[in-house]
């Protein structure tokens, strides 16, 4: 049976244990619901099904009309190789195009850059702009008199 593609939102326990096989919630401890909630929030969302089973997902976050950035780009490891975060990414990018988006980023995962370069996408200069804020800045929390 073919995979199937949907933008219908993925249920809460099958998204949860896809996202735990990135290792990422070690670093963020979000809960079922939390992450529930990130689709909920999202611009749009795309998954990947063999069968009932959730195999990979990707989402945006974008005003609609400037800006998008592209999140939770994820395929379980047992389906890796087999193009599905192809298919998955040339989706999000033409959701993004078909809106006229202007501006289309992405956090790479470690290992990760040469497939977003073979799907279009540059890395940043060094010097280029963008940051990320680190959570429990003390400046950042200083009242300003």
């Amino acid at each position: 049976m073919p995979l199937q593609y949907t933008d219908a939102l993925p249920d809460a326990a099958q998204y949860f244990r896809l996202f735990e096989t990135t290792g990422w919630n070690e670093k963020y401890g979000l809960t079922k619901e939390e992450l529930s909630d990130t689709l909920r929030s999202s611009f749009y969302c795309i998954s990947a099904y063999d069968g009932n089973a959730l195999v990979g997902t990707g989402r945006i976050m974008s005003d609609g009309v400037l800006h998008a950035m592209i999140y939770e780009m994820i395929v379980h490891p047992d389906y890796q190789g087999k193009g599905i975060g192809r298919e998955i990414m040339h989706r999000l990018l033409q959701k993004c195009l078909d809106n006229n988006i202007r501006d289309i980023q992405l956090f790479c995962a470690k290992g990760k850059r040469e497939f977003y370069e073979k799907m279009g996408f540059i890395t940043r200069p060094d010097d280029g702009p963008g940051m990320e804020y680190r959570t429990g800045s003390v400046e950042a929390l200083k009242p300003l008199n």
